[in-house]
């Protein structure tokens, strides 16, 4: 059975999520088997089991007082119901507002301010009648969209927030405190519509996104004449585009006329313009700076780097902190262990102590406000939320809470050589022919081999036959040395190419090719040997230059809090020690196998214990999947590496590791804060009840004030720090 995807109606907050969790996990056969996208009110129900009917989720959904319309029919219908109803919301407490202002103002007018904020029925007050009646239409207004929820929650026995509201309010309102009831109300519909605000102000920042594409594209026909505009979404692959000078590409593609330099920044974070000749990638969303050109669509509108980004960071969500996962198993049994508190001081001191039942059962009521874990449950999703954002922008993909707060909690960093330490591009630096060998018949032997190879530096020896003019035709019969090289024939005869080490395997390294190659790997080159069934015809050596920023990046993880950064590499020590020193990394690791490096990984975790592996695409995969965390280098276009790792870097930008470290730690430090001082807040509050110089509307407008004080701590990682 494929999955179901509802859009539900009410789901504005991570509380109202454990509660759909309770009622639809059982039906699902399991809550793992539930995936919500808070930021866009969507419950998927992934692998469903066979009997499970649209119709029961509908309502099992309504019977928690919220409401499910199967996605589809929800995003044909092109509804904004989310707009709707946070304007429901909006004009619910707005008028609940006016209300109690006009009350209160009535209340005062006739009996004096004084009297209106603090007479109690308990010295004889009565309340006007008319004032009565606005005091209960602003509580009627503002408890409209808490009551069906309340409601479920009782029915449900399984008490939250709204209940907790609900009882608090119906309490002021039986012993006669309706301006009490009515401000209470006031207050959390306010609460409510604030942290609704908050989940939409962080859902248009993901939705912001979307904007960096245009709507449409300029089509060239393929007989010629006139382009035309087409939507985005009409756009088939292998359509040409012309792009003219400051407008954003629509699409994904390769150049095949013009050149041109481009704002990759919306992608990729790169500060700079990268330039773009023919047959190098363009993505939707950048920005041509100077020149007209014209590109192939290579991707859909859907499938574009831009949209997969889009797409992820939204189905991030589901991929939940520990810290989230905490809060939400607090919440499950903190708001039943209030109500049961608050039980206890309505009943113990009247009983025991022979004191006044009014008075403890107001200081009851005073706790279960307190009690209300509204500023506690969303300090974390939205901290999340904002954070991924922000990282989205800057051209970093996190694939979730989880991957966020583990890169906050990193300890050592390990690295891959080829592609990003060092540039990835190596070049022939010398050819040495042996056994009556010339450079010209060693370049033609080592080329055919390497042109069935997909590796650096393979690709660096058919270039340079290439620049050279060696003709040449791929080998025969190519078979790879998994970590050693590549063997095929040529010209009838058996050849091969590969690294010193399977040369000594081979047991054909004389002490003239020994000693070429050690000089020569003592100089930071790698050896690449090329021999027969006979002998070894000569060797050509290559050399990968260390990125430029590597070593202030390396120097910027350390400052970071990293305590080691180490280098893994195939290549042979001499290659390895030379990068390493030049890096300043504290460590390194040579001639690995693509298996070695994932036990040297192994190791690392069990020495350092959180760890992260940087790597540049599918080829370290297995290194990344055995690290904490996998992080990929320069992703944007490159699918396998998007989906491959944890995080995606969409440039080749070592300087974006530590700003992501730094990032993860500030975004784990607000959520933190927000725990602590939601919770604080909480605590005090409950001992000036128990030491009754709390009142009820004082409760809420602190609950309140801790709820948008979280909110816009959260919401400050929208705006990272720089580095």
């Amino acid at each position: 059975m494929s999955d179901l995807a509802f859009k539900i109606r009410g789901m504005d907050c991570a509380e109202e999520v454990v509660v759909l969790k309770r009622a639809l996990g059982p039906l699902a056969g399991g809550e793992e088997h539930l995936v919500f996208d808070l930021l866009n009110g969507k419950l998927t129900v992934s692998s469903p089991p066979e009997t499970l009917a649209e119709d029961a989720v509908v309502r099992a959904v309504a019977g928690t007082g919220m409401e499910a319309v199967r996605w589809e029919a929800h995003a044909a219908s092109g509804s904004h119901s989310v707009g709707r109803r946070t304007g429901g919301r909006g004009r619910m407490c707005a008028a609940s507002g006016i209300f109690l202002a006009a009350g209160f103002a009535l209340h005062a007018l006739q009996h004096g301010v004084m009297d209106a904020l603090t007479r109690g029925p308990g010295e004889g007050h009565r309340f006007p009648s008319d004032v009565l009646v606005l005091y209960i239409a602003a509580a009627v207004a503002g408890g409209w969209f808490v009551v069906p929820k309340a409601l479920a929650a009782a029915r449900r026995l399984r008490p939250d927030m709204n209940l907790l509201m609900m009882v608090a309010v119906l309490g002021a309102a039986a012993i006669g405190e309706w301006f009490e009831a009515a401000t209470v109300t006031f207050l959390f519909s306010l609460a409510l519509l604030l942290e609704s605000w908050s989940v939409g102000r962080a859902r248009r920042a993901i939705r912001a996104l979307m904007d960096l594409s245009p709507a449409t594209a300029r089509i060239v026909p393929p007989e010629g004449g006139e382009s035309e505009e087409q939507f985005v979404e009409a756009v088939v692959t292998g359509t040409i585009v012309a792009v003219r000078p400051g407008e954003k590409i629509p699409l994904d593609g390769v150049v095949v006329k013009g050149s041109t330099s481009i704002n990759q920044a919306p992608i990729t974070g790169e500060s700079r313009p990268v330039p773009k000749e023919v047959g190098d990638e363009v993505f939707a969303g950048t920005i041509n700076n100077e020149s007209a050109f014209r590109f192939r669509v290579t991707r859909p509108a859907a499938d574009t780097t831009l949209a997969r980004i889009i797409r992820m960071v939204e189905e991030a969500q589901a991929r939940r902190a520990p810290s989230e996962r905490w809060v939400e198993t607090f919440a499950r049994y903190y708001t039943p262990a209030m109500m049961g508190l608050a039980l206890l001081i309505a009943v113990v001191p009247p009983l025991v102590l022979g004191e006044g039942w009014a008075k403890w059962f107001y200081e009851a009521l005073v706790i279960l406000v307190i009690a209300c874990p509204c500023a506690l449950v969303i300090s974390t999703p939205v901290s999340i939320v904002a954070a991924l954002a922000s990282a989205a922008r800057a051209g970093i993909l996190i694939k979730g809470g989880m991957y966020l707060e583990g890169a906050a909690r990193l300890n050592a960093v390990a690295m891959d050589k080829t592609g990003t330490l060092t540039s990835g591009h190596p070049t022939v630096q010398r050819i040495v022919p042996l056994n009556d060998h010339s450079e010209e018949e060693l370049l033609e032997r080592a080329a055919a081999i390497e042109a069935h190879s997909e590796h650096p530096v393979g690709r660096a020896v058919v270039h340079c036959a290439q620049e050279r003019g060696v003709a040449f035709t791929p080998a025969e019969g190519y078979r790879a040395l998994k970590g050693k090289g590549g063997e095929a024939r040529y010209g009838d005869r058996p050849f091969w190419v590969g690294s010193h080490r399977f040369v000594h395997e081979l047991a054909m390294d004389d002490a003239e090719a020994h000693g070429i190659a050690e000089s020569l790997e003592d100089a930071g080159h790698s050896s690449v040997f090329v021999g027969n069934d006979r002998h070894v015809c000569g060797l050509i050596s290559v050399a990968d230059e260390i990125r430029p920023d590597a070593p202030a990046a390396v120097h910027a993880l350390k400052e970071a809090g990293i305590r080691s950064v180490v280098m893994l590499t195939g290549d042979n020590q001499g290659t390895a020690q030379a990068i390493a020193k030049a890096a300043g990394v504290d460590d390194f690791r040579a001639e690995l196998l693509p298996e070695d490096k994932v036990v040297e990984v192994e190791r690392l975790v069990r020495e350092h214990g959180r760890l992260a592996m940087v790597g540049d695409g599918i080829n370290d995969a297995p290194a990344m999947a055995a690290a904490t965390l996998g992080i990929a280098m320069g992703a944007a276009g490159a699918d396998a590496a998007i989906e491959t790792a944890d995080i995606a870097l969409m440039a080749d930008d070592l300087a974006r590791i530590p700003w992501l470290i730094r990032h993860a730690r500030r975004a784990l430090r607000t959520i933190k804060q927000s725990i602590a001082f939601a919770l604080g807040i909480k605590l005090v509050f409950i001992a000036l009840a128990l030491c009754g110089l709390a009142t009820l509307w004082m409760a809420i407008a602190a609950d309140m004030g801790a709820s948008l004080l979280v909110i816009f701590n959260a919401l400050r990682l929208l705006q990272p720090a720089r580095g």
